[in-house]
């Protein structure tokens, strides 16, 4: 069974030396020079000395204000990826990169060392000392691309009258509960917690184009400010059973009436219908460059609506798109690089940020207290980690070119240690047996698997959706791994839908995810791998002692000792206002992982394809590609080009 299924890897290993001898700045040569800027907060016209401001020649001849009255009172500049770009041209993606092309825009942003926080909308922010009030200064004179200025009111609207609002979101993120948003003046306004929230700041980072709308827009489709009955009525016209469904499609873009809405982004939708999203720049765009033009620097992006992975990834390698990179696998780099033959694209292959492209999860209050106790004996889990052959896997899945290694932080993170990501990674099968048999479990029947003491079965069943990373793949090696010591797992592929309804209510024996939030941006507000603290499709390890920390007792079921101390750690992770304790506690939280072996991974800090058009510019050969940084958000999009220009 095994001898099989390495076989239908084969085709990979053949292709890894073509593909790690010519990718330009793969991960062999380390991380090319980028931009000091993209590390700093990025410096404004009046202190680069610039006073003159141009724009693309696709705005001229419209009825717009002079670029200069569309610019913010001192705009941003950012500085490209090599030499200075030029105006043109429309990109072809697929809807699939709507968060990765074009440029998104919060209030902070991301450096590219994937742990400081730097402005961007927000020209300053404080938090208070007890870390209960967050307080944002926002730019004077960013417009949306109607030209209404931005003002404190439109971060509060989503704020108190979305997020806070029963009737939009029933479930309060308990990071928020007792929450409120407070105005000062146009441009200054705090967010006020009922307890220490200091973190916030790196949500508003990480997440914050999500945290505000154009109240001026959204107003007319809200209760607060429109009366219900004209309200249903319009709602009703417009196909929608509730105010709350159309803005969660509105703003995401799922709608026509989505052309309607303004943005902050580089472009902006100008039409949707079922095919396709067409985005034009967005003139008043608050960003420059150097030379003080506007950015950015392409005029138009065509969004083609493209359901099928396999679809995608023959369009990526025939130059039918000039980016693509969402739903692209590590396991069609080969297929790439051939397409990059023709000319018409170039196949950069950046570095996942996932510590493990699977992280393996079992579930500790498995509706079977047989399976749920032989989970709880780290002797059973040891045995599962070490019978995994971590560098077959890399070499037959990822070309030699990840990391064997467990799920933990980032080696960009202060709260990195290396002996958290090797431990108990060393491949041993005669270990894993000698504890197998330590634990009574033997081969009754003899067919080479394993039974229960009492001789009863012993099966597992993993189920898992199979996307963002090689998630079926690595399950076939690891079925044949644990099957080659004597377990029995089983494999069954589910859809989003019933993944996510199986891991709330706890059904799942065992199922996988992807370790993003792995980086000091959203681990420090998100140690869910390794705390029992959250429920969801993506976290299926503890469900009843979840459920049993969110409501404070009412509910689920009283954890041991162990898991209530990493409870506390991620609350004091979370809230405390000591940085060095806030490493302490981090570290505290990913050594129990090392030691105890809660979640299991495999191969992390993967390669991953990104193809881009070869005529386009100011893409990094080599970047960090996932979640925790927002894909591309620290390369700005803005800034890519076509060489020459370029129209279609």
């Amino acid at each position: 069974m095994r001898r099989v299924r390495l076989i239908a890897c084969i085709p990979l290993l053949m292709a890894a030396t073509h593909v790690a001898g010519n990718s330009e700045g793969g991960m062999q040569d380390g991380f090319a020079p980028w931009p000091t800027e993209w590390f700093e907060p990025a410096p404004t016209a009046s202190q680069k000395g610039i006073t003159r401001f141009t724009q693309s020649p696709y705005l001229e001849g419209r009825d717009l204000p002079p670029v200069e009255d569309r610019l913010p009172d001192d705009p941003v500049v950012i500085q490209p990826l090599g030499e200075t770009g030029t105006y043109g041209g429309t990109a072809r993606i697929t809807t699939n990169e709507w968060l990765t092309f074009p440029n998104v825009e919060a209030p902070m942003t991301i450096s590219a060392d994937m742990r400081t926080i730097l402005p961007n909308l927000a020209e300053s922010w404080e938090v208070s000392p007890d870390g209960k009030v967050v307080t944002l200064h926002l730019r004077p004179g960013i417009r949306w691309s109607d030209g209404t200025p931005l003002t404190s009111d439109d971060y509060l609207f989503s704020f108190n009258d979305l997020w806070l609002n029963s009737e939009y979101s029933p479930v309060t993120d308990p990071a928020i509960e007792g929450a409120i948003g407070v105005r000062h003046d146009d441009l200054t306004f705090s967010y006020v917690f009922a307890k220490p929230n200091p973190l916030f700041v790196y949500r508003l980072a990480q997440y914050g184009n999500f945290m505000v709308l154009p109240k001026h827009h959204y107003r007319h489709f809200h209760p607060t400010y429109t009366n219900r009955e004209v309200l249903i009525k319009r709602i009703s016209d417009l196909g929608f059973i509730s105010w709350m469904a159309f803005i969660e499609a509105s703003r995401r873009g799922r709608l026509e009436q989505s052309a309607e809405a303004p943005t902050l982004d580089a472009h902006r939708i100008v039409q949707r219908d079922l095919t396709r999203i067409l985005y034009e720049r967005n003139p008043y765009y608050f960003k420059v460059d150097p030379a003080g033009q506007q950015l950015p620097y392409i005029d138009r992006v065509d969004s083609e609506i493209v359901d099928s992975k396999e679809v995608i990834t023959t369009m990526a390698s025939t130059g039918q798109l000039d980016f693509s990179a969402y739903e692209l696998r590590t396991q069609d780099i080969p297929l790439l690089k051939l397409g990059e033959r023709g000319g018409g694209i170039k196949v950069h292959v950046w570095t996942r940020l996932h510590s493990s492209d699977i992280v393996i999860q079992m579930n500790f209050n498995a509706k079977d207290p047989r399976l749920a106790e032989l989970y709880w004996d780290f002797r059973f889990r040891k045995a599962l980690s070490i019978a995994i052959d971590r560098e077959e896997m890399n070499e037959l899945i990822y070309f030699g070119r990840g990391t064997p290694r467990q799920v933990t932080a980032h080696p960009s993170s202060r709260f990195y240690e290396p002996r958290f990501a090797t431990a108990h990674t060393g491949f041993d099968p005669d270990e894993a047996r000698r504890l197998l048999d330590e634990l009574a479990l033997r081969d009754v029947t003899g067919d080479g698997l394993r039974e229960y003491p009492d001789g009863s079965a012993l099966t597992i069943t993993v189920e898992y959706m199979d996307w963002e990373t090689p998630k079926a793949i690595n399950m076939e090696l690891v079925e044949s791994y644990w099957r080659a010591v004597g377990i029995d797992l089983r494999q069954k592929l589910v859809d989003s839908s019933l993944q996510a309804a199986r891991a709330l209510a706890g059904e799942m024996q065992m199922t996988l995810w992807h370790a993003d939030r792995v980086t000091d941006i959203l681990f420090p507000q998100s140690p869910d791998f390794w705390v029992p603290r959250r429920t969801g499709a993506d976290m299926s390890s503890w469900p009843e002692w979840s459920v049993w920390y969110q409501t404070e007792g009412r509910l689920g079921i009283e954890p041991p000792s162990a898991m209530r101390q990493l409870q506390l750690w991620g609350d004091e992770l979370r809230t405390t206002m000591d940085e060095a304790r806030r490493v302490e506690v981090g570290k505290n939280i990913l050594r129990s992982n090392a030691e105890n072996i809660w979640v299991i991974g495999t191969v992390g800090l993967a390669p991953h394809p990104v193809v881009v058009s070869s005529r386009m510019r100011g893409i990094p050969g080599n970047g960090i590609w996932g979640w925790d940084n927002r894909w591309t958000l620290s390369y700005h999009p803005s800034t890519w080009y076509f060489e020459g220009g370029r129209s279609r």
